[in-house]
């Protein structure tokens, strides 16, 4: 039976520092933007949902990649905090792309929050194929 949680510890320890990822990653993306994403949320706003849910979405992708990757939790860290940059950056990308993005997306437009949601989800699944070595 024991042989069968043997590698419990280690699934704890990257799960559990996989969700403090989310948290970082989550205080981080909501503080560079200039749109109040949790309060846009919470008033229904579609575009805002949309925009942070591919970025999380984005964040996702590379995260399990270094997951499945990572040769220690240390490697692991590194690797997520990459993956954060990555999506810091593909906000800006999103932002250059298509001007006054955050105005858009707190006026509600849903195809802002697409593209943002999308450029994030499309750098996501870059990242997270580059971390495969």
């Amino acid at each position: 039976m024991l042989d069968y949680v043997a590698g419990l510890p280690a699934f704890l320890g990257y799960f559990a520092i996989g969700l403090a990822a989310y948290g970082v990653f989550a205080l981080v993306y909501t503080t560079i933007t200039p749109h109040r994403e949790v309060e846009l949320i919470r008033a229904g706003n579609m575009a805002a949902v949309t925009a942070f849910l591919g970025a999380i979405l984005g964040f996702s992708l590379p995260l399990a990649s270094a997951v499945a990757n990572s040769v220690s939790i240390i490697d692991y860290i590194i690797w997520a905090v990459i993956g954060i940059l990555a999506q810091i950056m593909a906000y800006y990308i999103a932002n250059f792309t298509l001007k006054n993005l955050h105005e858009k997306i707190t006026a509600g437009d849903v195809t802002a929050g697409i593209w943002g949601g999308g450029i994030a989800l499309a750098v996501g699944i870059l990242n997270a194929a580059c971390m495969t070595y």
